[in-house]
């Protein structure tokens, strides 16, 4: 059975960090694309990052370039999402995604809210 599983949000003050990070199971993690959407209130989803399959190429939307960072761990099964100089557009709920050809999985999501 696959899982994603989103952990690490909260609420943070505007210039703080947070760490996201996103557990897989029941699927060969490093066989997939990884990538972090964000879906804010009356919003569509967007992309927020992505991270090829060994790490050797990511994306960045241009919204949090210079701010946040895609990594991985296949060791651990884990993608993280650095997230630092938070602004208050930032908030929203983060998904977690693995992608592979047709195949596509998301995690539950973790609300991220950055506000004074």
């Amino acid at each position: 059975q696959v899982q994603l599983v989103e952990s690490g949000g909260g609420l943070v003050q505007p210039g703080g960090s947070l760490q996201l990070s996103c557990g897989a199971s029941g699927f060969t993690f490093s066989a997939y694309i990884m990538s972090w959407y964000r879906q804010a209130p009356g919003k569509e989803r967007e992309l927020v990052a992505s991270i090829s399959r060994h790490s050797t190429s990511r994306s960045i939307a241009n919204s949090v370039k210079g701010r946040f960072t895609i990594s991985r761990n296949s060791a651990k099964n884990t993608v993280y999402l650095q997230m630092n100089s938070l602004k208050p557009e930032d908030t929203a709920v983060y998904y977690c995604n693995a992608r592979r050809d047709s195949e596509n999985y998301w995690g539950q999501g973790t609300q991220v809210t950055v506000s004074s």
